[in-house]
């Protein structure tokens, strides 16, 4: 799958394509339908299957004060996006001068000018160009004088329409299940392994903390089932711990995975410190208590491998 960071990086003699567009934050199964829709018109028409997307998020420049937590990163969403079939994904700089262009600006320079789009696949809810006063109308309306036909994507016949904020929703009540059926696949986390206090390995279980800018929405404080990735592709069972650990005074939330059965020698093959992992939220065990001292802790923290085992096994 070919990646071009600007409009400028799209060959010149680019086309023709089949193209669609949104922001594809965690890449659900209604984002998924809208690709698979893109892909299947590309085979039919013999053309590029093509998504454009927007670095940042048009949240975090329009209103950052309130821009909601991204649920994955952006190369994570690249990397999801080319497991789907696509041929190219336009990653365009969002800016202010960019949201300024008008509906017909945006969709000429760059679905006609830019990508050569025979075909533009959207949602019934499609809104583009300045101030999103573009609609489905405006865009089968500019299809009609620029030459490309308009495909329409049917989201209807769900309880709840897929979506990201439904995604966010779930995560902050720790609700994974429900997370992984909107995605289509378990929620994740990733990013660098870092040293922190060496409280777990004091206690018995070492854990992999996920540095402070990791990518992904942290799912509420608790204990979870799921599997961590390191960089060599090696998937481990792993119990997720989420939170401050108030058994403890003064430790600041974190994202912590224990291994489960990991390998006991050669100690050194298995230093995931430094390493870029992808930890991945299976299910909630429990949520974060207070323990009165830690034996208690310890005493827990054994029940929840041997839960984490269970389910994982």
């Amino acid at each position: 799958m070919q990646i071009w960071n600007s409009l400028a990086e799209v060959p010149r003699d680019f086309g023709p394509s089949v193209v669609t567009l949104g922001n594809f934050d965690g890449l659900h199964r209604g984002h998924q339908e809208v690709l698979a829709q893109v892909r299947a018109e590309a085979d039919t028409r013999g053309a590029a299957a093509v998504a454009l997307t927007f670095d940042p998020h048009p949240a975090l420049i329009h209103r950052p004060e309130s821009a909601p937590g991204q649920i994955m990163g952006l190369a994570d969403k690249l990397a999801a996006m080319a497991e789907l079939g696509l041929d190219g994904v336009l990653v365009v700089p969002y800016t202010l001068e960019f949201a300024a262009q008008t509906p017909e600006e945006f969709v000429r320079s760059v679905f006609v000018e830019t990508l050569g789009a025979c075909t533009v696949v959207v949602g019934q809810d499609v809104r583009f160009g300045k101030g999103n006063s573009g609609d489905l109308s405006t865009m089968v309306e500019l299809g009609g004088e620029l030459g490309f036909d308009v495909v329409v994507v049917n989201d209807e016949g769900h309880d709840r329409r897929w979506s990201s904020t439904w995604v966010r929703e779930a995560l902050r009540k720790g609700d994974v299940d429900t997370a992984s059926a909107v995605l289509g696949r378990h929620h994740t986390m990733s990013g660098e392994v870092v040293h922190g206090a060496a409280r777990g390995r004091e206690l018995g279980f070492p854990t992999a903390n996920l540095s402070g800018d990791a990518c992904g929405i942290i799912p509420a404080d608790g204990v979870y089932a799921g599997w961590l990735t390191d960089t060599h592709g090696h998937r481990w069972p792993a119990a997720i711990s989420v939170g401050s650990n108030p058994t403890f005074v003064g430790v600041s939330r974190q994202v912590e995975a224990y291994v489960i059965d990991r390998p006991e020698e050669p100690v050194e093959a298995f230093n995931l410190y430094g390493q870029h992992v992808v930890v991945e939220f299976v299910q909630r065990l429990r949520g974060m208590v207070a323990y009165t001292g830690p034996e208690a802790l310890i005493e827990q923290m054994h029940l929840d491998v041997d839960q984490a085992r269970a389910i994982l096994d």
